[in-house]
């Protein structure tokens, strides 16, 4: 194919070329006069499986002929000349290994990471092993390098990775990385003495790695050996090309790979001819990019070049820069110029290395009916199975909180066997017992629930199959990875296949469960490397494992819409190309913390430095970027704050921007084609018509349909919201419970006056002189009851400790005047003339010696003013009303003192009402004109009438649509219910 040549043989393909097409056509054209099986004898390495099949249905569609051996790069283990080496340790074996190492380097230094990263570091760890078995790099190096000028941190690692040393001897099993390396070896030395007189070639790789630079090198020097560079720049000048030797600079260049190979193989740019004469999407274009792309020492060559660039209107006529004002804006621009490439009938890819976009693009697809060619897939932990897998780990040896006991129970593969009546049961036990009932329910409180509601047989073995499940996940301890792992598996499996019922459910089945088996089958396959483990340490294993894992759509997706890696640029086979994410920090990635070599470190070892990442990125950008019809649509806020434009588009536009004339139109053309899809997008989720704003509202609902009883809690309610008591009392809306019960201020509270209700009832007849002592004690039998959050209750505990003194002096004065004589006591009175009963409850009523009453209630959070209890907060004082007229059982025909707060917050204190003859009767004719208002059969609800602040929310705000108006509007009235 070749002619013979003392110099080493290397081809490029510029950018906007399809790699895959002209390679297969120079390839022909190469052997046009051979012999039609002579093309069986090509041997072809390609660096992906997607190249590979590209290239296949390439060869197809030229018809029947002969196709040459296709072979990925990395499959050189798989031949003869692999077979005279063990095969590679499992990679996880390895790091279940590296796992125990870190783990112990944890354990003795506290303050190097949390236990939580173990595996997370032992990952990296292996990356860097296999980094220097790649590179050809010893242990010895590391620890020969000066770290005095370094800190602490990196003399600790410099010590920790002389432990890995054993991993390189020669009797160490090899890993995969290590393993490529002696083979390449192996067979460079094969050729060495016995070239082979068959086409060889490489295509499509840039030599990133040692151990694919060192076999390209060597296919170079071949009698017919080749390389074939994809997306070589061929408009850079000589002299920019010579600066590229500069590692510390140009690392981040997209053509630093390629000046680093040539340079090996004594070669330079011009040394290099096409391997086909397929012309570029757009010429002009690909100046462009090159000059974007200068590096940072001669970007001041802008000033000169620039205007020497010509068709900047055609460079960038197909090209489209959108600047969406939210993610979500970008994902809709973006699908929505995908489905006008599916209606056209025109190939459209999507290179993203942001997964949250191409899932929102994925997403907004589906309201098309369009299903991408996704080639990455779903990350395994999000699928069906892997999430049960990763919420069954989670519970293993911890105490299980009703809300993810609810998630567990709602996952669509549990009970398989039973769904329907297993869904029935699991609703009524959300309703009934989950909401608003114990943060961390037990087997017994599933049982009093179920006898309570007089449930069948039916619920309460139910309830035993699903807790003894639970139970024995609860029960796991520290134990050997194989026992973890076993005991998981069929926990998990008893949960999928429902009560009575055996095997795994549907666990197992379909994509996600064929994929979850590989999952389990390679730890299972590596457990024993990873010894004795937490439960904890089990479940951060699991998720890591699950992550390495992506399930592919079974589903045929639409054959011209495609979402590819970076990567996969180089595959270059679809009429228009969608370059999104371009922000910094995304597309560049910044590169990842290395915890075990800084930058300096890595360049005196002789590894990679993290700008190589950034460089391989910017020859992904520089190739996609040629496409013949290209997007480049970035967000400019994400949810958190303003993005930074990715380095790329901010060098194009600078300098687009720079060019007077034609480059700041061509450039404001971009931004005005872009404009109009994010338009459009804008416009996707808009009414057709306008849809006026609703009115704050005011119904009227009939007089018999009114609340014919409220509690003196509600009446502060009647005033501020009367919408609310309508919502609430009259459409008999109530929002749900919380689903785990949280630390909050109303738990506080419950807590705090159960405490001190035990304590008014034990001390009624004397307050003993260790009443602190007996208050704090109680306060913890309580807070053991009511609080199961450690931490919360210490932090509980401590705030009652430090006013229980202030309580008990305060306490003393009280007993002075009166005796606790009731604690949580209810009482109703009806209002005369009216049909209305006004109920409540007291906190506490103490009882004078002449029979007269004081009333108190306990707050822990701020005291109502004054002026709010004459005008709004009616509550005690209403509590007092009602006793002044018998409406507490027994308590007949007694005079009411007073009435009471007793602040337990961080301001203790004691402040409330004195009543004097005719103020009690005063506050009832109060509530009898409120009342009385509302019973008018015209008298509306109005929405918000007097909140306490305009941000003073409500649970029926969403109901009135507030938002839509405003306290300043005024309230419509609107008969209801007529």
């Amino acid at each position: 194919m070749f002619d013979p040549s003392d110099r080493s043989r290397v081809f490029a393909l510029p950018m906007g070329v399809d790699f895959p097409a002209a390679l297969v056509d120079g390839l022909c054209t190469r052997m046009t006069d051979a012999a039609p099986h002579e093309m069986a004898h090509v041997e072809l390495f390609v660096n992906t499986s997607r190249m590979q099949r590209r290239i296949r249905s390439l060869f197809a569609k030229k018809g029947a002929r002969f196709l040459p051996k296709l072979r990925l790069v990395t499959d050189l283990g798989r031949d003869d000349i692999g077979r005279d080496f063990p095969d590679a340790v499992n990679p996880l074996v390895r790091r279940l290994e590296l796992a125990q190492l870190v783990r112990g380097l944890i354990e003795a230094e506290r303050d190097f990471a949390a236990r939580s990263h173990t595996f997370d570091l032992a990952d990296s760890l292996a990356g860097l092993m296999e980094e220097m078995q790649g590179e050809g790099v010893h242990p010895d190096a590391l620890g020969e390098l000066d770290v005095e000028r370094h800190s602490a941190h990196w003399e600790r690692s410099q010590k920790f990775l002389k432990l890995v040393t054993k991993f390189f001897g020669d009797d160490a099993p090899l890993n995969a990385e290590a393993r490529q390396r002696v083979v390449v070896k192996a067979l460079i030395a094969r050729w060495h003495t016995n070239p082979p007189a068959h086409p060889v070639i490489i295509a499509g790789s840039t030599g990133s790695r040692g151990t694919t630079r060192l076999l390209m090198e060597a296919v170079a020097k071949l009698p017919q050996g080749a390389l074939i560079l994809p997306g070589f720049d061929t408009d850079m000048p000589d002299h920019v090309w010579t600066q590229l030797g500069d590692d510390l600079t140009s690392e981040d260049h997209p053509q630093y790979r390629f000046h680093a190979l040539l340079r090996a193989l004594d070669l330079t740019r011009n040394d290099v001819p096409l391997w086909d004469t397929a012309r570029p999407a757009s010429a002009a274009r690909n100046a462009l990019i090159s000059l974007a792309m200068r590096p940072a020492p001669v970007t001041d060559e802008w000033l000169s070049e620039g205007p020497k660039l010509r068709d900047l209107a055609e460079a960038t006529r197909a090209a489209t820069l959108i600047e969406a004002p939210t993610p979500r804006h970008e994902a809709l621009a973006i699908a929505l110029r995908l489905r006008k490439a599916a209606q056209d009938g025109r190939s459209a890819a999507l290179i993203s290395p942001d997964r949250m976009l191409t899932r929102q693009v994925t997403a907004a697809l589906q309201r098309w009916g369009i299903e991408p060619d996704d080639s990455a897939g779903i990350p395994l932990p999000q699928s069906p199975s892997g999430r049960l897998l990763r919420q069954t780990a989670e519970l293993m040896g911890r105490k299980l909180p009703s809300d993810k006991l609810l998630a567990l129970l709602k996952h669509p593969l549990v009970a398989h066997a039973a769904r329907g009546r297993h869904l029935k049961h699991t609703r009524d036990m959300e309703l009934e017992l989950l909401r608003g009932g114990p943060p961390f329910p037990t087997r017994a409180d599933a049982l009093t629930w179920a006898a309570a509601r007089k449930s069948d047989e039916d619920t309460q073995g139910w309830i035993n199959w699903l807790w003894d499940a639970l139970d024995a996940l609860a029960a796991c301890a520290a134990a050997p990875l194989p026992d973890l792992l076993e005991r998981h598996v069929a926990l998990t499996e008893q949960l999928c296949a429902g009560p009575d019922a055996g095997g795994a459910g549907t666990l197992w089945e379909k994509a996600t469960g064929e994929e979850a088996t590989k999952a389990v089958t390679e730890l299972r396959d590596a457990a024993d490397a990873g010894g004795e483990m937490s439960c904890a340490d089990y479940g951060d294993l699991i998720h890591f494992v699950l992550n390495r894992h992506e399930v592919r759509d079974p589903n045929a997706p639409h054959t011209g819409i495609m979402i590819w890696g970076t990567l996969e640029a180089r595959v270059q086979g679809a009429d228009m190309v969608i370059l999104a994410g371009l922000n910094d920090g995304v597309w560049p990635e910044l590169p990842s913390p290395d915890p075990w070599l800084n930058r300096q470190m890595r360049r005196d070892a002789g590894l990679l430095l993290p700008d190589r990442r950034i460089g391989l990125s910017a020859h992904d950008f520089q190739q996609a970027v040629a496409a013949p019809e290209v997007w480049l649509t970035r967000a400019k806020r994400n949810a958190e704050a303003e993005t930074v434009p990715s380095r790329w588009i901010n060098r194009l536009t600078n300098l687009l921007g720079g060019l007077d004339g034609d480059g700041t139109q061509a450039l404001a053309d971009m931004k005005a084609r872009g404009a109009e899809w994010i338009a459009l997008a804008a416009a996707l989720d808009h009414p057709r018509s306008d849809v006026p704003p609703a009115r704050r509202p005011s119904p009227v609902p009939p007089v018999e349909a009114r609340p014919k009883k409220l509690p003196v809690t509600q009446i502060e309610t009647l005033i501020r919201d009367p919408y609310a008591v309508y919502a609430r009392y009259v459409l008999r809306l109530r929002p749900l419970d919380a689903l785990h019960a949280a630390a909050d201020a109303p738990l506080r509270g419950l807590a705090l006056h159960e405490v001190l209700d035990r304590f008014a009832k034990d001390t009624a007849a004397h307050l003993p002189d260790n009443a602190v002592e007996l208050l704090i004690k109680m306060a913890d039998d309580v807070f053991d009851e009511m609080v199961p959050w450690p931490a919360t209750r210490a932090m509980w505990q401590a705030k009652l400790a430090r006013v229980a003194p202030w309580f008990i002096d305060t306490e003393h004065t009280r007993r002075q005047f009166a005796r606790p004589l009731r604690q949580e006591d209810k009482g109703a009175v009806a209002l005369d003339g009216l049909d209305f009963t006004l109920e409540g409850r007291a906190d506490r009523i103490d009882e004078a010696p002449d029979g007269a009453l004081i009333l108190y209630d306990y707050k822990t959070g701020t005291l109502p003013s004054k002026p709010q209890r004459e005008h709004f907060n009616k509550q005690l004082p209403l509590l007092a009303a009602i006793a002044d007229r018998d409406g507490f059982k027994g308590l007949i025909r007694r005079k009411v003192l007073a009435a009471d707060y007793i602040g337990l917050g961080s301001d203790p204190r004691q402040e409330g009402d004195r009543f004097e003859h005719g103020d009690l009767d005063k506050i009832w004719e109060e509530l009898t004109t409120l009342i009385s208002a509302y019973l008018e059969p015209d008298k509306g609800f109005s929405a918000r009438r007097a909140v306490f602040e305009t941000r003073w929310e409500q649970n029926y705000d969403h109901l009135a649509r507030f938002g839509e108006w405003d306290e300043t509007d005024d309230a419509v009235t609107m008969e209801v219910g007529q």
